[in-house]
């Protein structure tokens, strides 16, 4: 299939095409995952580019993944990178905006358009943290709730629930911001890398706040991936 041309519609409009954001997809060695978010994202109204940081080694995923539609761009670390592939996917973006996904998770039609009026009506907001739906029946995220509940006391300036912490698969970030704040820490490889961006964000004077008008989808393996924390130890240990 033809790749996707460039959005052609003005960045706002109520329908069609939106300019503004861009989504950062990390993956590894799931080609089944990894394209069946593709195929999400491809759909979404907004039609957003896609940048694709693929941690693992596996040549035939890439290369159906370079064939898909909805990846405009596709990046290869030479080592499994972690949570820090998102601020390669950053670094590489070229809107004002970036949503992460993970290969298992996308976002739901319309959020991505919502994001990105509500950064643009508040210049200090740096991070919106989305309401996440699970699995094909949608259940609530245990997290929803948390951050709802945020004891942080409301800012005129910024919309939603003010917090300190976030789903990484289920954010927008204003890319200044993010660059700003140094992105995703490399302490952290995998787990609780989302909570150092958000003191860090806040440190320089942005904004972080949840937001349940935005919705992502998260579908997880049911078998997860068992390797990850020997990943994440060895990672500690570099």
């Amino acid at each position: 299939m033809a790749r996707q041309s460039a959005p052609d519609a003005p960045p706002g409009r109520a329908d069609g095409p939106d300019g503004r954001v861009t989504v950062a997809v990390i993956t590894r060695d799931r080609p089944y995952s990894v394209l069946r978010t593709l195929d999400a994202l491809a759909t979404l109204p907004e039609r957003p580019s896609v940048i694709v940081v693929d941690n693992g080694c596996d040549d035939a995923a890439c290369s159906a993944v370079r064939r898909h539609p909805a990846a405009v761009r596709l990046l290869r670390p030479r080592e499994n990178t972690g949570a820090l592939g998102r601020n390669l996917a950053v670094q590489h973006a070229d809107t004002p905006y970036v949503a992460f996904s993970d290969d298992d998770s996308w976002w739901a039609p319309g959020a991505l358009r919502r994001a990105a009026d509500l950064l643009d009506a508040h210049p200090r907001l740096g991070l919106l943290a989305a309401r996440t739906l699970v699995g094909a029946d949608g259940t609530e995220d245990p997290l929803n709730a948390v951050l709802a509940a945020s004891p942080l006391p409301d800012e005129p300036d910024l919309p939603g629930r003010p917090v300190l912490g976030f789903l990484g698969c289920a954010c927008v970030v204003r890319r200044d911001a993010f660059l700003t704040a140094g992105g995703y820490h490399p302490l952290l490889f995998f787990g609780g890398e989302e909570t150092l961006l958000a003191y860090d964000l806040a440190v320089h004077g942005w904004g972080v706040t949840y937001e349940p008008s935005l919705t992502a989808r998260h579908h997880p393996d049911p078998a997860g991936r068992g390797d990850r924390n020997t990943i994440c130890n060895a990672a500690t240990r570099r």
